[in-house]
């Protein structure tokens, strides 16, 4: 069997320098599987853990993972405890070095992921933490901005998004004009999610309203590229997560709702409460959330927690 040698003016040319080639190739494990998670959150999440544990440990260097034992792990679980962190926190440090050590496993640069079979703490019910909103607050949460101003219109028409869609921040933040589309002769929002994941869901009538109403006056309606929200000083930058967290704080003190552990992603909660209690399908919510497994989104059925649905009331002597 004869080998067809290709002349050397055939041969497609190189992209990479020998010293970029080489330069690639030594580049840590642990660099790459941070490098390959999407969400900021959740990176900026992980980069605290791994630092937690890196200084617990007394690790100063990426290889020296490489020496991390199940003795290790099990102390700073400990420590963790005596830290008086809650269950979840837990969870996700010790769920944010497993996710490291089984990439380093598949790479093949060590042989055994010392989190596996380390016990995690339960969680303490099957209701998730986020707090929702009553009909009643959430009423008052998108009538507190003020109409007659374009800072007002456009935090009505994110507070409107947030509450009809139950968008997580990130995505708020993401969205584009030309995200706003029409399907079947329906208009939709185009929602950039985790893991890069993108979903379609059907626009309120009472967002569109609103989005029209902020973006007749804001000017940025027609470039298909220009973020959806942006900063009153205009800039042709999205408004941040940090500027959306304030925002909804500041409105939520303004309609005097006091609750604890309330923020943004309550309006999630309230939104997934809210179509549940009037019949949707949790797996259509399911999938209007964005969740890759149902049993998150049972986390956000706030059904059964409502004072109404207690027995209490349901006696009559």
């Amino acid at each position: 069997m004869s080998i067809r040698i290709i002349p050397a003016h055939h041969k497609p040319s190189r992209a990479l320098t020998a010293a970029e080639f080489h330069q690639l190739s030594n580049v840590p494990a642990e660099a790459e599987w941070f490098a390959n998670l999407d969400n900021p959150r959740t990176r900026r999440a992980y980069q605290i853990d791994l630092r937690d544990f890196m200084g617990f440990v007394g690790i100063a260097q990426p290889d020296e993972f490489r020496t991390v034992s199940r003795a290790h792990v099990l102390a700073w679980r400990k420590n963790l405890e005596t830290r008086k962190l809650s269950g979840a926190t837990v969870r996700r440090k010790l769920a944010a070095l497993s996710s490291l050590f089984d990439y380093l496993c598949e790479r093949n640069a060590v042989s055994l992921n010392p989190v596996a079979g380390v016990k995690r703490p339960k969680g303490n019910s099957n209701e998730g933490k986020t707090p929702a909103l009553g009909d009643h607050q959430a009423r008052a949460l998108l009538d507190a901005p003020d109409p007659a101003t374009l800072k007002g219109k456009r935090d009505r028409a994110m507070l409107a998004v947030l509450l009809y869609h139950g968008l997580r921040r990130e995505e708020l933040c993401l969205l584009k004009v030309r995200d706003i589309h029409d399907r079947r002769g329906v208009p939709h929002l185009r929602i950039h999610g985790k893991g890069s994941r993108v979903r379609c869901v059907p626009l309120h009538p009472a967002s569109a309203e609103r989005i029209h109403t902020y973006l007749e006056v804001a000017g940025h309606g027609s470039p298909p590229d220009a973020p959806l929200f942006q900063p009153v000083r205009a800039t042709g930058a999205a408004i941040t997560a940090d500027g959306v967290y304030k925002c909804v704080l500041a409105y939520a003190a303004q309609a005097k709702i006091a609750i604890t552990g309330f923020g943004v992603h309550s309006l999630r909660a309230t939104a997934a409460t809210n179509a549940l209690e009037h019949e949707a399908d949790i797996a259509k919510v399911q999938e209007w959330l964005g969740h890759a497994n149902i049993a998150t989104t049972r986390l956000y059925d706030h059904r059964n927690s409502r004072p109404e649905q207690s027995p209490t009331f349901k006696i009559a002597y």
